[in-house]
């Protein structure tokens, strides 16, 4: 008895000494799902959408990036890579978040979107990072068995294999870990758009807080058509985020890759 006794009290404080680490990872993940963390659609900005000088530049509230969008073609996939981030708080903030990924569908149509990428977050200082998959409108999920760290070197790739289901991959190249998620009997996607995006996503009906992510470089953009051929975002509509009158980003994009740059 006394033996018993002994061992659950070890038990108990080993339990104990364990669950801070445990209950963080837990309460990221259900924060994601009470609080919705959710990509939008693009959603316009303020008062900047159609004033610009720039030729193919759009702003909005939440998206950065590069976007095709052709209603005749049939996107069935979307990938890049990027070297992950040390992001940080804007002045006045302690908290700050931005995301990196690229999706089918959310511009010109917002019924469904199939997206993946990497969420960098800055939380009182202590930077973290996770990847995650979402079919739109569900709320993001995260991804398990798969870690970052700045610099790191990373894939994200969406592939559509019907209107209703596709793959969801990020391969942290650096580490050699991939992870996939399935996706199947999902809303309806029009395989309109394809986009290489970073974001000031939402949480609890909000966009949080958008971290300074200085430099995200998308290279090896390629999307692919249901025909097989490929393009790169050459020529794509250009997006900057532009919250309470202030253009908080500059994106470009070449025939390979497209940049973003937090100002």
């Amino acid at each position: 008895m006394f033996n018993t006794s002994l061992f659950s009290v070890v038990l108990l404080a080993t339990l104990a000494f364990a669950a801070p680490s445990s209950r963080e990872r837990f309460e990221r993940r259900i924060a994601r799902r009470a609080l919705g963390r959710n990509s939008q659609p693009r959603l316009p900005a303020d008062g900047l959408d159609t004033l610009t000088n720039v030729s193919h530049v759009q702003y909005s509230s939440n998206w950065a990036g590069a976007v095709i969008s052709e209603s005749k073609a049939t996107w069935t996939a979307v990938t890049g890579t990027f070297v992950v981030p040390t992001p940080s708080a804007p002045s006045g903030e302690s908290t700050a978040y931005a995301s990196a990924w690229v999706g089918i569908d959310g511009d010109t149509c917002g019924n469904a979107i199939l997206q993946t990428g990497v969420d960098f977050n800055v939380q009182n200082g202590v930077v973290s990072y996770d990847a995650w998959y979402e079919w739109y409108p569900d709320y993001a999920h995260s991804f398990s068995g798969i870690t970052f760290s700045a610099g790191d070197i990373v894939t994200v790739t969406v592939k559509a294999s019907s209107k209703t289901g596709g793959t969801a991959t990020v391969e942290n190249v650096t580490k050699g870990k991939t992870v996939t998620y399935t996706f199947s009997g999902q809303p309806s996607l029009c395989e309109y758009d394809v986009e290489w995006i970073v974001e000031d996503f939402e949480s609890g009906g909000s966009l949080v807080p958008f971290a300074d992510f200085g430099t995200v470089t998308f290279t090896n953009a390629v999307a692919t058509q249901s025909s097989g051929s490929t393009v790169g975002p050459s020529g794509a509509t250009i997006i900057d985020i532009e919250q309470s009158n202030k253009v908080l980003t500059s994106c470009s994009a070449s025939s390979s890759s497209v940049t973003c740059t937090y100002q």
